[in-house]
């Protein structure tokens, strides 16, 4: 069985515990690898190497580690299909996903933060002849980056290409349950002429190594991707510190079709939003409000469309994979009862597959939408994450604000109207860090991405995740 290994200061080594966990596919429920449990003992190891490494680092300036993180960047090109693989098998998302979506992205975000890096600029302020104020940015040190299980190598590598290009130094704690794209990764930076100490990568739970990287004095910066709950817990660790921090949390977010939209627009891009990465995206469209002139047409055709998206092997092209794991797939369960308990009716889906053969015990769930909820209920309110849409009806404008925006949540909205007008005036008012028009998922690297409420705190993205991974300094020249 293979041993993921953690990677510090250019080696690869057990927790120092040498204890270890089981890693499961999701595809078949079985065993099929281990990582070590990595405990603070670990995290100062990796801390230590890195803050080491951090001055060569920094002296390199912007076309050094340029030149370092594209060469690194080929690199990772050069093992697509093992990261596709692997990401797959590791998550249960379909391969053509990984294909289309992930992977492709882990050596664009190099390639793009390199490059940005190299057109970072300062600001000179002019004081009517009797000085002037130039100010600088300046990586901070080392950098925590912590990442999720949904986009497993796609966010990780979000978080580590600014650090770096910043001129920071990393230690990262991919999630516990998708450690293996993580660990190959570390493979090809140890091949590669990043220096040792550079990136460092330590597995373990999130309530140990994880928590234990949040709490280091030595680690003044952290970014964090994953649930608002921990998120939480995370703010409360770095306050007292008074660490840099940015949280990218949770969603609700609202999808509302209004009767000008284009209908078959709406509709495809709606089911797309709902249940690409089987639910499993911050950014899913899971609650869609429908003006009610159209709300029974819409309806009728996106079940239609539900029952006919495939669920199944990963290694076909269906149009949903496995749920990351048993512990998810059953909480998502409890929440499709709790709908019928608060009284919704199941449109479609709403059970476990069950396939044979190999897949067996894989975790599958059936598309599942849901009608006849109030907007305030428990499952309208609280993040799912996962193949299950709820719909409903409403009047006009300010009653679809007022439920749009009725969740803890703030983090995405999609809009599809034909009158731009309407699409501007309600952009002003959903309580989302992004909106889309007509449109879902459509993503620029340049542009801030981030949450309002308790969908995170700062943005990320461009020129954000370079101002956020460095410190900014101002020097006044008396003339």
């Amino acid at each position: 069985m293979k041993k993921i290994q953690n990677y510090i200061n250019g080696q690869f080594l057990s927790a120092l515990s040498k204890n270890y966990k089981n890693n499961s596919s999701p595809i078949t429920g079985k065993i099929y690898s281990k990582f070590p449990d990595s405990d603070h003992e670990d995290i100062d190891k990796a801390v230590m190497a890195a803050k080491k490494a951090f001055p060569k680092w920094k002296s390199l300036g912007k076309k050094g580690r340029y030149n370092l993180l594209m060469s690194l960047a080929d690199m990772l090109d050069e093992n697509f299909d093992k990261f596709v693989e692997a990401e797959s098998y590791d998550n249960g998302k379909p391969e053509w996903i990984a294909r289309s979506v992930d992977i492709p992205r882990v050596s664009e975000n190099f390639r793009f933060f390199a490059t940005a890096s190299l057109h970072f600029s300062s600001e000179c302020h002019e004081m009517d002849g009797k000085a002037f104020n130039y100010t600088i940015r300046e990586p901070i040190g080392v950098a925590g980056c912590i990442s999720p299980w949904n986009l497993p190598i796609y966010l990780l590598t979000w978080k580590i290409a600014p650090a770096l290009a910043a001129g920071n130094t990393v230690v990262a704690k991919p999630s516990e349950i998708t450690p293996m794209t993580a660990y190959l990764f570390s493979k090809i930076v140890h091949k590669s002429n990043i220096p040792n100490g550079v990136i460092n990568i330590v597995h373990g739970l999130g309530e140990k190594a994880g928590e234990a990287l949040t709490k280091h004095p030595d680690v003044p910066v952290i970014s964090f991707t994953g649930g608002s709950n921990t998120g939480k817990k995370i703010n409360i660790n770095c306050a007292s510190l008074f660490k840099k921090l940015s949280l990218e949390l949770g969603g609700k977010n609202p999808s509302i079709i209004f009767n000008d939209a284009n209908f078959n627009e709406a509709l495809n891009i709606s089911l797309k939003s709902a249940f690409s990465n089987q639910g499993q995206i911050c950014l899913c469209g899971s609650r869609i409000f429908v003006q009610s002139k159209i709300y029974d047409k819409f309806k009728t055709a996106f079940v239609e469309k539900t029952k006919k998206l495939t669920v199944g092997n990963p290694k076909n092209k269906v149009d949903l994979g496995a749920i990351v794991s048993k512990a998810h797939m059953n909480k998502i369960i409890n929440y499709i009862q709790l709908a019928q308990d608060e009284g919704g009716t199941i449109l479609t889906g709403g059970n476990r597959i069950r396939f044979e053969g190999d897949l067996r015990e894989g975790y599958f769930i059936e598309p599942t939408v849901i009608e006849n909820l109030d907007y305030k209920c428990i499952v309208n309110q609280e993040e799912i994450f996962g193949p299950v849409v709820t719909i409903m009806p409403f009047e006009n404008e300010d009653d679809v604000i007022k439920m749009a925006n009725a969740t803890k949540y703030g983090l995405s909205a999609s809009i599809f109207t034909s009158n731009v007008s309407k699409a501007h005036r309600m952009s002003s008012k959903i309580n989302s860090g992004i909106i889309w028009i007509n449109s879902w998922m459509m993503r620029d690297l340049r542009i801030p991405f981030g949450g309002m409420k308790d969908s995170g705190i700062g943005r990320e993205g461009g020129f954000n995740s370079l101002r956020f991974f460095t410190e900014t300094k101002n020097i006044c020249v008396k003339i």
